[in-house]
């Protein structure tokens, strides 16, 4: 990624937040929500190419090293869930829901957890066969 990207989506965050800011205040919530979430769809729309090039790099690393190419997989959902989690409970506290926050964040909390218990099982195991 280039600097003058990661300055265009800046650029469109703070636009967005300024707008907000003035669409709250002449008593337009709902236009300043809808403004907060529309820049942050154009913002994850113009990160879309940059995290192809990540998911290409982590696959030929992975490849060059030898792991299983199933745990990078498991890896880059992980990364995935936490991210569109941490987008989701911006979004509602955004809109004044910290409580819904909270529940979205418990809720990759777990799914983090059932996503990684295959490695800690086979993990687990190892530790057991070189214990016996």
């Amino acid at each position: 990624m280039n600097t003058a990207a990661l300055f265009a989506m800046i650029a469109v965050a703070l636009v967005a937040a300024i707008s907000a800011v003035f669409l709250r205040e002449s008593r337009m919530k709902t236009t300043a929500m809808l403004v907060t979430l529309a820049a942050g769809a154009i913002i994850l729309i113009r990160l879309l190419p940059y995290l192809d090039e990540l998911i290409q790099t982590f696959s030929a690393l992975s490849t060059a090293s030898g792991v299983n190419s199933s745990y990078l997989g498991l890896l880059l959902k992980i990364i995935g869930v936490a991210y569109i989690a941490e987008f989701g409970a911006q979004i509602c506290r955004d809109a004044g829901e910290g409580a819904a926050a909270m529940k979205v964040e418990l809720a990759a909390r777990v799914v983090i957890l059932l996503l990684a218990l295959p490695v800690l099982t086979s993990v687990v195991r190892s530790v057991l066969g070189l214990l016996a």
